[in-house]
């Protein structure tokens, strides 16, 4: 936990990592430490800004060739290939350990941006001359980092140190690790709760904190609340439903038209999307996609095209026959145009380019792959689809069963999908229509292995059938054990604090 004495230099630390135009280019004016006195609302903006720091490690940093924090809860599907990079094997093939470097990469990102949000709620408390309004939704902001912090940490680890306080002195790193549920009623849902009473807007096209990503975070929240492994029931699948009917009757946020709007940089913090890592190509531009590139084919102008992270084909062809997402360039593609550094003029493989499998087309930037070597465009954490999709399940399971705006929710999804409409009124069928509509939906999105580990099924890619977390057989011939259900504390944090127990089988 030593990671947790962080020094704050300069004012716009926060704003220069993670926002928009508007606070990607201001001026550092200045240097804050955590004895900073908070005096201005500029000051106090910028430690609130800080909090947005680590997002970056949701789609960026790694280690290895290839490497990308993104990859991490792809591979453990067993859905997605990495074989160009370095350490993919030992996820698909579940054979990590604690010194698994993408594992230490989320515990330590996470747990500084809890220490940013700490020192931002701390600070902004302290300040006398901001009204209470604007000191109410600064807060709000830093909450909401907190908690979306702790979710990914309790989701991915269990049990985890519970830290709501600036560390000041090197015993205070000797913490040990708080039951899941009492990080969620004590951390993640307090927080959460005092921040939708603030008057923030629902949409921030600046890519900072809105009622949309506040509610977006309840509704997901309380949906994993209700599974496993709190296993809280219906009142909190009512609960889920209860935020995310209130972001769809707010009339903010749309399906986009396209599949292909959503790379489109036009679009970010717009439409459909709702909260999401901010990217600007001359200051910090998006690693997944040279990441997600067929590697070495010489299709793109980055120097390095990795393909540390691709789908495996068996879960493509999975998709319903006519789904449009599977389509040529819409979630996936085949070919492209081989690129005029890697292919003379008059070679054919410049205008057609056979990649020989399918690649991830959702992180493909076109101006950054023809020309600049700099994507442009945003990581996704929430969008509108990921919330029709939670509100239809937890309704549905509220209301003992597929109501007409639960159906209406998941067939939205469905019609831009070019498929029929699911019409079943039996809750288990109907559920399981949803679990696999995010599948599809909202692959390599980050999603797919949260909803294996709360539901404790799986969607078995060849039978179509939905096996039990627990012996489910991976297209690897891998079978998932309990142990697999959460990752290993990092070693290098087991060492450090004598107070920390490692998780089963690790």
């Amino acid at each position: 936990m030593k990671k947790n004495f962080v020094v704050y230099t300069c004012l716009a630390l926060g704003v220069g990592l993670t926002a928009c135009d508007d606070f990607l280019k201001e001026n550092p004016t200045g240097s804050l430490t955590t004895s900073s006195t908070v005096s201005s609302p500029e000051i106090a903006r910028a430690f609130v800004d800080g909090s947005y720091s680590n997002l970056g490690t949701f789609n960026n940093g790694g280690g290895g060739w290839g490497g990308n924090n993104a990859s991490l809860v792809e591979f453990l599907t067993g859905k997605a290939d990495g074989n160009s990079q370095t350490e993919a094997f030992k996820f698909y093939n579940l054979e990590y350990d604690a010194r698994a470097f993408y594992i230490d990469n989320w515990w330590s990102g996470m747990y500084s941006g809890i220490a940013r949000a700490n020192l931002a709620i701390q600070k902004i408390n302290e300040i006398a001359t901001l009204d209470a309004a604007t000191k109410a939704s600064m807060i709000a902001e830093a909450r909401t980092m907190r908690a979306l912090y702790y979710f990914q940490l309790v989701r991915m680890f269990g049990d985890v140190p519970k830290i709501t306080e600036l560390i000041t002195e090197l015993s205070a790193v000797q913490t040990p690790r708080s039951p899941v549920k009492e990080i969620y009623d004590e951390i993640i849902i307090p927080d959460l709760l005092e921040a939708e009473k603030s008057t923030l807007p629902w949409r921030q096209t600046s890519g900072r904190t809105s009622m949309g990503l506040i509610k977006s975070l309840l509704a997901d929240v309380y949906l994993t609340y209700a599974g496993y492994p709190v296993r809280g029931g219906n009142q909190y699948y009512a609960e889920s439903a209860k935020r995310s009917k209130e972001l769809i009757d707010s009339g903010v946020f749309t399906l986009f038209p396209e599949y292909t709007d959503m790379i489109n940089p036009a679009n970010r913090n717009q439409g459909e999307f709702i909260f999401q890592v901010q990217h600007e190509k001359d200051i910090r531009n998006n690693g997944l996609t040279p990441v997600t590139l067929p590697t070495l084919r010489g299709i793109a102008a980055y120097s390095d095209e990795y393909g540390g992270l691709i789908p495996r084909k068996e879960f493509v062809e999975s998709y319903a026959s006519g789904d449009k997402r599977a389509q040529e360039k819409q979630f996936y593609y085949t070919f492209y145009k081989g690129h005029p550094s890697d292919y003379p003029a008059g070679d054919a493989r410049r205008d057609t380019l056979l990649l020989g499998g399918y690649y991830i087309y959702k992180y493909f930037d076109k101006q950054a792959i023809d020309n600049d070597a700099k994507a442009n465009i945003n990581y996704t954490i929430y969008r509108y689809a990921d919330v029709l999709l939670m509100y239809a399940e937890a309704a549905n399971r509220a209301e003992g069963g597929p109501g007409t705006q639960a159906r209406a929710a998941l067939n939205s999804v469905r019609s831009r999908a070019q498929l029929p409409a699911v019409t079943t009124t039996n809750v288990d069928e109907f559920e399981k229509a949803v679990w696999a509509e995010r599948y599809f939906e909202l692959a390599f999105e980050s999603k797919i292995w949260f909803d294996m580990v709360r539901t404790r099924k799986v969607r078995n890619d060849l039978t179509k059938n939905w096996d039990d977390f627990v012996g489910h057989t991976t297209i690897y011939n891998k079978t998932f054990g309990e142990r697999n259900l959460l990752l290993p504390i990092p070693q290098r944090e087991i060492d450090n604090n004598r107070n920390l127990a490692q998780n089963m089988g690790f």
